[in-house]
């Protein structure tokens, strides 16, 4: 890595952490499809370990020893400045260590995915980065084999999101899938029963569906406000519910995919997945 500290903020390769949204990095036209930025020591880590190519780092000089072992055989710049300079850099308090400015990687064929995968999760326009970065998280520690995201539903890379998955999003297999029906024929395609996790008369308790599991199973999730689209409630084989109590209808769309894949995988036996 090539140390270089800031007195300024003056420097072409400060570009990247200059108060730019998520959406202004992606769009970002050299290098081909744009950047995303990993923030914290852990992140950086699990990103490099993905095979993810870092651009250049950002942190200062307490954090140096730390990153040094993670950036071997990294020919990038390394930004090193005093902390009041680098927060009026990114306008944030740099207090997890470093912020890296990576290039996103090339896109994943969804039907790559599918095809030796048994237990997909596919989320269906949830906006929410939060909401994303929990999911992720929920199918790294539970065992599924991949993430599909409809062309609607929030970036797994924008910097809450792999904030809030510790970086999950950064190892899990995932991919956009075309709008419905497309989507809903690529994974009949594959063998996979759609099981919708929805509201609805004809749903059927998730216990019961557990019990009685097809062999390859895509959980589709909805959206925070409006829950699943019509068009994907008529895809789906079956629409599986969380029985609750006290009157509660539903839970939030993450906690509800960590209930719904503690229900249908074994994380002790599961198919190997992301490694952190």
């Amino acid at each position: 890595m090539r140390i270089e500290r800031l007195t300024t903020l003056d420097g072409a390769g400060l570009h990247d952490y200059a108060r730019l949204t998520d959406v202004a990095l992606r769009r970002v036209q050299e290098p081909a499809g744009g950047l995303y930025l990993a923030e914290s020591l852990a992140v950086i880590g699990r990103a490099l370990r993905a095979g993810h190519r870092p651009r250049s780092v950002l942190t200062s000089e307490r954090w140096l020893d730390d990153l040094e072992p993670l950036l071997h055989g990294h020919d990038v710049p390394v930004y090193v400045g005093a902390p009041g300079l680098l927060e009026e850099l990114t306008g944030f308090h740099l207090h997890r260590g470093a912020l890296a400015s990576m290039h996103r990687p090339e896109p994943r064929d969804p039907a790559e995915l599918l095809r030796d995968a048994r237990l997909v999760v596919v989320v269906e326009d949830v906006v929410d980065h939060t909401n994303v970065g929990a999911i992720f998280r929920s199918v790294a520690g539970l065992g599924a084999d991949a993430v599909l995201i409809t062309p609607r539903c929030a970036d797994p890379l924008y910097r809450r999101s792999v904030r809030v998955s510790m970086g999950t999003v950064l190892q899990v297999p995932w991919a956009r899938l075309p709008e419905w029906p497309e989507g809903a024929t690529l994974l009949h395609e594959h063998g996979f029963t759609i099981a919708a996790l929805a509201l609805d008369d004809r749903a059927v308790g998730l216990r019961d569906f557990a019990a009685t599991r097809p062999p390859r199973i895509a959980l589709l999730l909805g959206s925070e406000g409006d829950g699943l689209s019509r068009p994907a409630l008529d895809v789906a084989d079956v629409v599986v519910t969380i029985p609750m109590l006290h009157g509660v209808d539903s839970l939030n769309v993450a906690a509800a995919s960590a209930v719904a894949l503690y229900a249908l995988g074994d994380p002790v036996s599961s198919a190997p997945g992301p490694s952190s």
